[in-house]
């Protein structure tokens, strides 16, 4: 079924071009048809308020800076910002961590997976010492061969939720619950803290300036986006609450 936005049918010559700037997402033609959906939306948008539609970028990003402007971060919410995520700023902290890694894969039982390594979490709960043999009979992950050991971690060196999981460790801390990341199930430990220390606000200010000013501005162009999808007339795709929005976004970063 042709999609048609306005009352112009997306071509297919558009589509194959837009297609692979999505394949790492989860229904890469899905969000290819919405990703020229919300390009057709603001070209239309742009023509009608007389920009040249010739440049399609400029004409968009003229369309943006026009309806869509967003207020520059003060220094009151840098400040607040600094103070509420000190994490962020700070600098030469590290962790020497261990895991044992249960890997989900399609094939694999993921109920069963889990209860299969919670009693293996709770076996080294009871008895922390074995956690190097254990790593060496069960991890799925190369660092078995090293008892689990993925040597000293920075910020930044692992996925977040990893991340968020060690560093927020003790030395010698385990984590009482499984972790899931998208590489699995984890165990973790943290056998050594290196602490780092904070920069001053002043050597960080411009850095966070940016940063909330520009998430200022993409919820104000999300807000717009959302504004012309419920103005326009579309035809043979339904988008989800959310969609249009998390598209864009991802094709703005």
């Amino acid at each position: 079924m042709p999609v048609i936005v306005n009352g112009v049918e997306l071509s297919d010559a558009d589509l194959e071009r837009e297609l692979p700037l999505h394949a790492q997402a989860g229904n890469p033609m899905r969000e290819a048809v919405t990703a020229l959906v919300l390009r057709r939306v603001l070209l239309d948008e742009a023509a009608r308020q007389g920009l040249d539609a010739a440049d399609e970028e400029g004409a968009i990003g003229g369309l943006l800076a026009r309806e869509a402007t967003a207020p520059e971060a003060d220094e009151a919410a840098c400040r607040r910002f600094y103070q509420m995520h000190p994490e962020r700023f700070m600098v030469g902290e590290l962790v020497e961590a261990d895991h044992i890694l249960f890997q989900v894969t399609p094939s694999v039982n993921l109920d069963m997976l889990r209860a299969h390594a919670n009693a293996v979490l709770a076996e080294l709960l009871e008895d922390p010492s074995r956690f190097a043999a254990v790593a060496r009979e069960q991890s799925n992950c190369p660092s078995a061969a090293v008892d689990g050991s993925l040597g000293q971690l920075g910020r930044g060196d692992t996925v977040p939720e990893f991340e968020r999981a060690v560093f927020a460790l003790p030395a010698g801390g385990l984590l009482p619950q499984l972790l899931q990341t998208r590489h699995g199930l984890h165990i973790v430990r943290v056998t050594h803290r290196i602490e780092g220390r904070l920069l001053p606000y002043e050597h960080v200010a411009g850095q966070i300036a940016s940063a909330l000013s520009a998430m200022s501005r993409d919820i104000a162009w999300r807000q717009y986006v959302k504004l012309l999808i419920g103005r326009a007339d579309i035809q043979g795709i339904d988008l989800e609450e959310g969609e249009p929005e998390r598209v864009f976004s991802g094709s703005a970063a």
